[in-house]
């Protein structure tokens, strides 16, 4: 492990927690591509039936879902660098360990 990885990983995480703040907040900046196609495609809709005096409950309940799934995306990737992060730690403190008791005194 070097600093230099370890540095990588917390910029990457520090960069997952601002987009999931943002999302949190209702952005969509931080949205992939699709997410943002089904956003704009439930908001059309929404802004459709709304002018044309119907419920908006399906469009809202799409947003919801597309911003649920986005989050919980954001989430998991988010574990999956502190999990990394924890790995290389720990081999470090490993190879550390090796090699301290692999000498004579």
């Amino acid at each position: 492990m070097s600093n230099a990885d370890l540095r990588r990983l917390d910029r990457e995480i520090r960069a997952t927690s601002k987009k999931l703040e943002a999302v949190r907040r209702g952005e969509l900046w931080p949205l992939s591509g699709r997410e943002r196609r089904a956003m704009a495609r439930a908001a059309a809709s929404g802004t459709y039936r709304l002018a044309r005096g119907r419920s908006t409950g399906r469009a809202e309940q799409q947003i919801e879902s597309t911003t649920s799934a986005a989050e919980m995306r954001l989430s998991a990737e988010l574990n999956a660098l502190h999990a990394e992060r924890q790995r290389l730690i720990t081999e470090a403190a490993r190879a550390k360990a090796a090699k301290k008791s692999s000498g004579w005194w």
